[in-house]
């Protein structure tokens, strides 16, 4: 889809309660969102700037944090439900913090207004060193989609009247 039509996307969902998301490490993977949201939303390359992607020791997915001369490719999701928004603040829990941030689409350069999910302690010394999704799709998906599965059945129980 090109940045024209996710423009006029983004502007039809704000009215009809949708919302858009910038994801960097594990929801860039179909098989962890197809688990939580039953779907593959629409997505476009995008890039934030003024962040950085961190590791976190002793976890495999990781973190972002402001830092003024850095860069975090991602994905941008379009057509957010509030009720997966939901999921995906459930998903995200008490360790990150959810705003509202300026992501450029890379076919066009263009901005727009999305949700991230931040680290919510800037200062922890649990964040070191550059995060690869490649190498954690290689090295974790198989059995982070496991953990992910195991999540939403215990999300729906909680969830489910």
């Amino acid at each position: 889809m090109d940045s024209a039509s996710l423009a006029a996307l983004a502007s039809l969902h704000s009215q009809q309660n949708l919302h858009t998301v910038f994801v960097y490490g594990s929801l860039m993977a179909d098989e962890v969102l197809r688990i939580l949201l039953k779907r593959t939303p629409q997505s476009s390359d995008a890039v934030l700037n003024g962040y950085q992607r961190l590791s976190i020791k002793k976890r495999v997915y990781p973190a972002i944090i402001p830092v003024d001369s850095k860069k975090v490719s991602g994905k941008i999701l379009s057509g957010i439900k509030d009720f997966e928004m939901d999921i995906l603040d459930a998903f995200e829990a008490v360790e990150y913090k959810r705003i509202a941030v300026e992501v450029s689409l890379k076919d066009s350069l263009e901005k727009l207004l999305a949700y991230a999910y931040v680290w919510d302690n800037e200062k922890d010394p649990n964040l070191y060193g550059d995060w690869d999704f490649e190498e954690w799709k290689r090295d974790y998906l198989e059995a982070y989609v496991k953990r992910v599965d195991k999540f939403m059945k215990e999300f729906e129980q909680q969830t489910t009247p």
